[in-house]
């Protein structure tokens, strides 16, 4: 398993440094995003990825941060399976699955595709899934685990409309804690141990969120900062700096085109320049 970030950016004003939240792990022959904000398509094609291998997209939840790329990515997905000299065609009989909480939104997105070019006609199925507490896809060793969070008011049934997710896969395993009212939310997650937890700093302070780690610091292989609010935005050293000094070495700061391990937390690439 790796992890390419495509965009580590909080909910702020557009950043020179990156993108909205948006990362993609590599599992087996397939790959699978996690959360879609603006540009993340773009960025995954330019890190040479064939976005036709794309098997499922998870969203946490649907502020515009999150899932202002998605539809752009529905698309490019469709465009670059259309034009065979780009990449291999999509097989026709694999659903792209797409895991959100919010139906409503989903059926807003589909609206807009099926009114762009050639009505978003596909040969291939691509099906709104929803998000609730538990297992929400399992299959070929890739596990994912949702656990909803107060960081948005409850749907009327009760049912939450944020989640933080579990990612468990080829020996590794992964909590991105999405965005969160408060960091101890997502402590059912590490019930086991983790490689690498990431965690949103656009909500929280460095300290805050380092503190809550280190409580966990046993089931935490690593930590790493994304969804990077002002504090790291502000002076990135710095806030490195009181990461390790608050919870240790293995900590990490993600940057848009960084692909890591997350086994290891050793980089593959650098990321990428703007």
């Amino acid at each position: 398993m790796r992890i390419a970030f495509l965009g580590t950016i909080g909910g702020a004003e557009p950043q020179a440094v990156g993108h909205h939240s948006s990362f993609l792990v590599e599992h087996g022959n397939r790959f699978y995003v996690f959360d879609a904000g603006e540009g993340c398509s773009r960025t995954a094609h330019l890190l040479g990825y064939d976005l036709t291998r794309i098997r499922a997209v998870f969203i946490s939840h649907t502020h515009m941060d999150h899932i202002g790329g998605l539809a752009n990515l529905l698309w490019d997905i469709r465009k670059v399976h259309n034009v065979g000299h780009i990449a291999a065609r999509r097989s026709s009989e694999e659903t792209l699955d797409v895991h959100i909480p919010n139906p409503v939104v989903w059926d807003a997105v589909m609206t807009l595709l099926r009114h762009t070019e050639g009505e978003f006609s596909t040969d291939f199925e691509v099906a709104g899934r929803p998000v609730l507490d538990g297992v929400v896809f399992d299959e070929d060793g890739m596990r994912v685990t949702a656990l909803g969070n107060g960081h948005m008011p409850a749907a009327p049934d009760g049912s939450a409309l944020s989640y933080s997710l579990r990612i468990d896969g080829e020996g590794a395993s992964v909590v991105y804690s999405g965005d969160v009212a408060r960091p101890e939310e997502i402590a059912p997650l590490l019930d086991q141990r983790c490689d690498l937890l990431l965690m949103e700093t656009g909500h929280h302070s460095v300290v805050d969120v380092c503190e809550f780690a280190r409580s966990y610091s046993r089931r935490i292989g690593g930590l790493c900062f994304t969804h990077n609010g002002r504090e790291i935005l502000g002076d990135r050293e710095a806030a490195l700096e009181t990461a390790r000094r608050h919870f240790g070495p293995n900590v990490m700061i993600a940057g848009d085109g960084l692909i890591v391990d997350p086994v290891t937390r050793s980089p593959q690439n650098q990321p990428l320049t703007r």
